[in-house]
């Protein structure tokens, strides 16, 4: 089968294209071939290998010391199953499935192995492949974590980044507890998140939230950009401050978390099961939650889709076509 590889860490041009073994299902595994994948933020990090550097020797203990573990990145995914193994009840062959592959990534090949029990799903039935791919990580970490911090109704909502995967997602699903969202993004992107739903925008090269007298029950950073000072100045006194991407709490989150009663949620992967995508499934069936999707490119074509996710830009999310069915 064809799949994209990359045998060393550095830029885009590391992956390459290569005839590699077609995968066997296990007897609690289900065979995908594979329609869509994307290309997310971790994919990135993992091919540059950039981490912060308390994370350097973990991460390259974890991905590789002198190259990679694993060789086919891609972390989520919509395919068609083709073989089941024996043991497995929950789908059977011709079944539209969706997802994550955080575990051992590989969905940048025609075909991956998935664990019956692992985070996938039947396909929502009213979005295609490449829809349905953008959705695994992006938006069950938002619903992940805005579970966590029991959003609902009444309450007010920043979403920091409010264009990207992640926060997309976030301004949808905090509206569908009932919050009141504001989004935070660029000037290109207003119209994009006002048109998710969000009750407020504002564009951060022309103004600071901050600043302002608004005061938010939940802080939701999807990107890693603001000041953490803002955010606390802007956040009440028993609310919800969400960082997505920072892994460890620096000094002044541990001041904050010691000497106030604001709470801190900061990254760590949701669960590694279906229940969520089960949840989203519901919700993109009912008209309450839609991918948004910047590019679509071809498979041929990935090298030049990395390249555009790592200038840092992209709105919502980056999909790959595997096959030219969307």
């Amino acid at each position: 089968m064809k799949a994209i590889v990359y045998t060393r860490y550095g830029s885009p041009d590391v992956l390459e294209s290569k005839q590699v073994e077609k995968p066997i299902p296990k007897d609690n595994e289900i065979l995908v071939k594979v329609k869509a994948t994307t290309v997310t933020v971790a994919d990135i990090r993992a091919r540059s290998f950039t981490v912060p550097p308390a994370f350097w020797l973990p991460a390259r203990l974890t991905l590789g010391l002198r190259k990679p573990k694993k060789e086919i990145l891609g972390m989520e995914l919509a395919g068609e199953v083709e073989l089941v193994g024996k043991k497995v009840k929950r789908f059977k062959q011709g079944d539209q499935i969706f997802a994550a592959s955080l575990t051992g990534f590989g969905a940048y090949a025609e075909y991956k192995c998935l664990e019956e029990d692992g985070p996938v799903a039947i396909k929502p039935s009213n979005i295609t492949y490449g829809e349905a791919a953008a959705i695994p990580i992006g938006a069950r970490t938002a619903w992940y974590f805005l579970r966590k911090a029991g959003v609902k109704k009444g309450q007010s909502i920043l979403v920091y980044g409010a264009s990207g995967s992640v926060g997309s997602y976030a301004v949808q699903i905090a509206k569908y507890f009932g919050a009141k969202v504001t989004g935070v993004c660029s000037t290109t992107n207003l119209e994009l998140v006002k048109s998710l739903g969000a009750d407020k925008v504002i564009d951060y090269t022309a103004e600071d939230f901050s600043r302002t007298d608004e005061t938010y029950d939940v802080i939701f950073e999807a990107v890693n950009k603001s000041s953490f000072s803002a955010c606390m100045k802007a956040l009440k006194n028993n609310g919800t401050y969400i960082n997505v991407t920072e892994p460890l709490p620096s000094a002044q989150m541990w001041w904050t978390k010691l000497t106030s009663s604001k709470k801190l949620l900061l990254s760590r992967n949701s669960p590694e099961t279906s229940e969520a995508l089960n949840l989203l499934k519901e919700l993109v069936e009912k008209g309450k939650l839609k991918p948004v999707i910047d590019r679509y490119y071809a498979f041929d074509e990935i090298v030049e889709a990395h390249r555009y996710v790592e200038k840092g830009h992209k709105k919502g999310n980056v999909v790959i076509n595997i096959e030219d069915n969307n």
